[in-house]
């Protein structure tokens, strides 16, 4: 089992979302049995066998994301499971009121005593399917307990199994016991407390056990995982019928095998791509809470239609009437729900980024013009896409085609995944191996950084795809391009699937004769490790030299694959080498901040921090909400760097804040609180670009960008 749980904020839960909606599916189907007008057997298959597997999952999902913090993080423990608490026992609460009414109308409520009272609020529900919600606080409550004992949780697993043999006692396999046995009496004296034994007590715990070690034991083996699903599955119909045949039944929602097929199909889910969806859990909630109020809704609607025939003694169209009713009901409230929980978003409301597709679009067709049809670009999205957003980047490159990209570290990798970006992404830095499993889980390509790394990377057991760095001259990552033994050895082990093989050009940004001279020897030193592998045998993988600056200066250099970085955004890395390309590159960034006050600043006072600005005359200024903490540099104070504020300059004043700036507006009139200032961009006439900022804070292009803010909104225009 790959070992991941310290990573759970790196899961891919867009599976488990969209799952809830078909468990809440079979939940409707198990209360209105959709083939019982076609074929007894069939629907005992579908709603008595198949269908059980929907409450195990919900227990599952609990675990997964509730229950695994008592054991992960236990001085949090408490606050967790007090605050599922509350919200459960709120949900179960409004529950109670919406069905009270209708079971007034059923008559259930006859003839209540006070043990009766008890036995429906804490183990039956108030109404039949609301048994759910206090088996989930129990069962939450009674797994909290076992947490702060202090013994390990496979222990407690071991436990909760027990628990669930008892229950099954009382629920499948009840006709096991002797009628008329001390145990048989035993069971029917528990009756009297809980109707059935699918409760808190015994059903739930080992369900959130297992929920919660699934976040340390996913299993990433796409056919294992399905396989597991497809046998442990025949398994348990091949247990129920055989229970329904010798008439062991007294109810039918435990069975032995329904515990690894709820295994197997949370494993199952984790190979699920997709980003996840507040509005599928909230929505699948609300079907599970509703659809016996909408079973109701559709008998009495049948009846004034005349359509009672299709919509109630037709099994198939009752099931098809109420899930319509009950997931259309459902989807309306959840969006109200989003609508009335949070205000509405404004990106543009402080500070915020705004990206050019057209100026994206045209950049990467110039790209792609300067490379021969058979190199592929592989966008660099490292350091969220240097500033303008991986995922609205890779989102948007996608949609050009584009199906390799390079990242950092496997968190960025990630992320891409996670949110449904497909094709190629290679790691360009290094992965700890306590995130191997990572890559494996999200089919992330590693960079072999050197020999004893590649021999890390290949006794982790698991097959890893990768590309091997070499080292021509950067001396930072990748095996030295004299060591061809130790490269023709990476190459033959077994754990490691060679895609590519790789060097970084690191003087390939000048044009001088010891920078060329220095370029070329490295391509020659690279080219010679190539020719050496495929002398031994070794297969030729994918290669790959260029960067951007390779595209532009060395086209001769073109393989595989083009690492382009900086240009993809419309700049290099000075301005002179931008400039030199302005025809055909276009920034795709420009950099916005809200007014957020315009005052007099009288002759003789100061302004900002450390008095660093003195008024001689009369002025006007305006302070920006935008400052350092947004990545703006702070080196910027004091040099002649200007805002753009209705098409013109409005220099910085003092020096730059956290959170804010000052510039002067005396010369543009009509400034006010919430007008836009351009801090990298057009406005009117006037332009800024990135470069001005990198050349009066000594840096380059890169870094200014990179630097951005994760505050800063972005935008795509």
């Amino acid at each position: 089992m790959e070992r991941d749980g310290r990573m759970r904020a790196e899961q891919n839960y867009g599976g488990l979302d969209r799952f809830r909606m078909i468990a809440a599916f079979m939940v409707v189907a198990i209360h209105t049995s959709p083939l019982l007008s076609y074929s007894a057997d069939g629907d005992f298959l579908l709603t008595r066998i198949l269908c059980r597997v929907a409450v195990p999952f919900f227990f599952m999902v609990t675990g997964q994301f509730v229950v695994s913090d008592f054991f992960a993080r236990p001085g949090r423990a408490f606050e967790k499971f007090w605050r599922y608490i509350k919200k459960t026992a709120a949900l179960y609460g409004i529950s109670i009121l919406i069905y009270l009414p209708l079971g007034i109308y059923a008559g259930h409520y006859e003839e209540l005593t006070t043990g009766s009272i008890a036995r429906m609020l804490f183990f039956d529900g108030t109404f039949y399917h609301l048994w759910y919600f206090p088996a989930c606080i129990i069962g939450v409550t009674l797994v909290y307990l076992m947490s702060i004992s202090g013994m390990k949780i496979r222990v407690w697993l071991g436990v909760s199994g027990a628990l669930y043999i008892i229950g099954l006692l009382g629920d499948s396999y009840f006709g096991l016991l002797k009628e008329g046995s001390l145990l048989h009496h035993i069971y029917l004296q528990g009756f009297q407390i809980f109707s059935y034994t699918r409760n808190g007590l015994f059903m739930a715990p080992v369900f959130l056990i297992l929920g919660a070690m699934g976040t340390q034991t996913i299993s990433l083996n796409f056919y294992r995982n399905y396989i597991g699903l497809a046998l442990s599955g025949l398994f348990m119909v091949a247990e129920g019928f055989t229970l329904r045949h010798f008439g062991l039944q007294r109810h039918d929602s435990m069975y032995i095998m329904l515990i690894p097929t709820a295994i197997f199909l949370m494993k199952a889910l984790f190979t699920w791509e997709g980003p996840s969806s507040k509005f599928l859990r909230n929505t699948a909630m609300w079907i599970y809470v509703l659809h016996p109020a909408m079973i109701v809704v559709v008998r009495g609607a049948a009846k004034v239609l005349h359509l009672t025939g299709i919509l109630v003694d037709n099994s198939l169209g009752h099931y098809l009437a109420v899930v319509s009713l009950s997931t259309i009901v459902a989807a309306c409230l959840s969006k109200w729900m989003e609508k009335g929980g949070k205000k509405e978003e404004f990106p543009c409301g402080r500070a915020w980024i705004e990206l050019n597709k057209t100026a994206l679009r045209q950049n990467v067709a110039a790209l792609r013009k300067r490379i021969p049809d058979e190199c592929r670009l592989m966008p660099a999205l490292k350091a969220d896409a240097y500033g303008h957003g991986a995922l609205l980047m890779a989102k948007e490159l996608s949609g050009m085609g584009v199906d390799a990209f390079c990242v950092a570290s496997v968190r960025e990798g990630a992320l891409l995944r996670r949110n449904g970006i497909k094709g190629e992404i290679l790691i360009l830095g290094y992965t700890h191996p306590d995130l191997f499993p990572l890559l494996r889980k999200y089919r992330l390509t590693q960079t072999i950084v050197d020999f004893p790394y590649a021999s890390l990377l290949n006794r982790y057991g698991k097959k890893i795809h990768v590309h091997i760095g070499v080292d021509t001259g950067m001396r930072r990552l990748g095996e030295r391009s004299e060591n061809v033994d130790e490269i023709y050895n990476i190459c033959r082990m077994k754990n490691l699937i060679v895609d590519g093989i790789y060097t970084h050009l690191c003087a390939d940004d000048a044009l001088k004769k010891p920078e060329m001279d220095f370029t070329n020897r490295q391509a020659y030193a690279f080219y010679q490790v190539i020719e050496a592998l495929e002398e031994r045998g070794c297969p030729r993988p994918k290669i790959h030299l260029q960067s951007s600056y390779g595209v532009f200066h060395y086209p001769e250099l073109a393989e595989d694959y083009a690492r382009v970085g900086i240009a993809l955004y419309g700049v290099l890395s000075t301005l002179e080498d931008t400039e030199k390309y302005k025809d055909i590159l276009k920034p795709v960034l420009s950099l916005k901040a809200r007014v957020a006050s315009v005052r007099n600043l009288y002759r003789g006072e100061w302004a900002g921090y450390g008095l660093a600005f003195k008024a001689e005359k009369d002025m006007k200024i305006a302070a920006l909400a935008i400052g350092y903490g947004d990545g703006l540099p702070r080196q910027l104070s004091g040099s002649a760097y200007a805002v753009l504020i209705h098409g013109r300059r409005a220099p910085l004043i003092g020096r730059i804040c956290m959170d804010q700036t000052i510039v002067d507006v005396s010369g543009i009139s009509g400034v006010k609180a919430g007008d836009v200032a351009v801090l990298i961009g057009k406005s009117g006439e006037e332009e800024i670009s990135v470069c001005d900022l990198a050349k009066e804070t000594g840096t380059i292009t890169n870094e200014i960008l990179s630097r951005m803010g994760a505050r800063l909104e972005r935008i795509m225009v």
